[in-house]
């Protein structure tokens, strides 16, 4: 179980993390909290109905890896897409943005749960719901720092050499986060899938 999740009963799942890691998931999974920004909650005297049929933002975020998180519904190429690409932004936006916040918060508190052993390893363990929340901050963690690393299609940086990097170039990290968020999130998809 050491470092990739296991099916458990119930459609849940089990991974074995040790305190390093336990430390960059929550640190990452703030850092993505951070990132996406501070829910919409209704001002006092509001009403929340209201509130909730607020409408979101038109244009794309100017930060590249949130403009990952949340694309453009359709191509830009011509006026009549990149009104309707507007018009769907502005009314799935903030749910959206609610959705990644919730993700993120369920990894945080479900790490903030675990007692390290002696050893300073803990089993986390999840049902199928806090699996689904983990799935999606996986994957979002992934986009941002593959945005950040400039990953393409193909999952190579621009110049083809992101995973040969020397222990000196300062994208080192990034990439072992990045290729370790990525081994946790493919054994997560895999204890869910059926036999």
């Amino acid at each position: 179980m050491a470092g990739h999740f296991e099916a458990t009963p119930g459609g849940g799942a089990a991974v074995a993390l040790d305190e390093v890691e336990i430390a960059i998931l929550r640190s990452l999974a703030v850092q993505l909290l951070e990132l996406i920004g501070p829910g919409d909650e209704p001002a006092e005297g509001e009403d929340p109905l209201a509130a909730l049929f607020a409408e979101g933002p038109s244009e794309p975020p100017a930060d590249p890896a949130l403009a990952r998180l949340f694309p453009d519904a359709y191509s830009n190429e011509d006026e009549e897409l990149r009104e309707a690409s507007s018009e769907f932004r502005r009314f799935t936006e903030r749910d959206l943005r609610g959705r990644k916040r919730e993700d993120a918060l369920v990894v945080v508190r479900t790490l903030d749960t675990l007692t390290p052993a002696g050893d300073g390893g803990a089993v986390l363990t999840l049902d199928a719901g806090e699996c689904r929340h983990w799935l999606g901050a996986l994957n979002d963690l992934r986009l941002t720092i593959g945005t950040r690393l400039e990953v393409d299609e193909e999952g190579e940086g621009q110049d083809g050499s992101l995973y040969r990097l020397p222990d000196s170039d300062p994208r080192k990290p990034m990439v072992m986060a990045y290729l370790w968020l990525g081994a946790l999130q493919e054994t997560l998809i895999e204890t869910l899938m059926p036999d």
